[in-house]
């Protein structure tokens, strides 16, 4: 009879525990549905800081009325950039996931989820890199390492040599960036939307090759000590 009972109480104790995860994913689905529909392409005054993605999820719902279903494993070790103005809750969202290596995927105009970025389809370019041009015989890291130097030297805030950071780029096949992850931040919550959107569509001038393993990876590393390092001089990509 004890066992039974000891048995029942942790059924018991368990229920509430249940109900209570499933109250939140209700509440965020329910709390669109009562408030009748939404106008997402509407401009809307948001300030949502930069902070832990899974925090500034439940920020933006809050504030748009917008729903969002997501595994928290996947938000896990990722951060949001600031959202602050006027502006509709889809670009908001576009910016808020800007660097988190993640992309919405919407059930509805009201309602979304998140999953890992992938690289979207897109038609091939055609005709080969001229024989005269610089980039002709030269490895795709190389190309990559060029257009990351031409976008980060154009801003003293993110020329590289005065900050670590790790990186990773998802490159369509017309050689344009479509997404983009802020593994590690550069200490500067400032420099870290600077750099993500200096990558933002960032175009390599080179389509890239079916090969291409996915992310490429970028590591951003500070001068050495005592040297003083030259924008176009610096390295750290890797990649296929």
């Amino acid at each position: 009879m004890q066992r039974g009972r000891v048995k029942d109480a942790r059924q018991r104790s368990s229920t509430p525990v249940r109900q209570g995860c499933l109250a939140l994913l209700l509440w965020l689905i329910t709390s669109v549905a009562n408030a009748g529909p939404l106008d997402t392409a509407a401009p809307q005054i948001l300030d949502i800081p930069a902070q832990e993605l899974a925090g500034a999820l439940e920020q933006f719902s809050r504030s748009t009325g917008m729903a969002v279903l997501v595994d928290r494993q996947l938000t896990r070790g990722r951060r949001s950039l600031a959202v602050k103005g006027s502006m509709s809750a889809s670009d908001a969202l576009s910016q808020m996931l800007s660097g988190s290596g993640l992309m919405a995927r919407y059930a509805r105009a009201d309602a979304f989820t998140l999953q890992k970025a992938t690289v979207a389809p897109v038609p091939a370019v055609s005709g080969p890199v001229a024989q005269g041009s610089p980039l002709a015989g030269s490895s795709y890291a190389t190309s990559i390492q060029a257009a990351i130097e031409r976008s980060l030297c154009r801003s003293p805030l993110v020329r590289p040599g005065s900050f670590r950071a790790l990186l990773q780029l998802w490159i369509g096949r017309d050689g344009v960036v479509q997404h983009s992850r802020l593994v590690s931040s550069t200490g500067d919550v400032q420099r870290d939307a600077a750099l993500v959107e200096s990558l933002r569509n960032l175009n390599i001038e080179r389509p890239a090759p079916s090969s291409l393993s996915q992310p490429v990876t970028l590591l951003l590393l500070p001068e050495s000590s005592g040297k003083r390092m030259e924008c176009p001089q610096w390295k750290g990509v890797s990649g296929g």
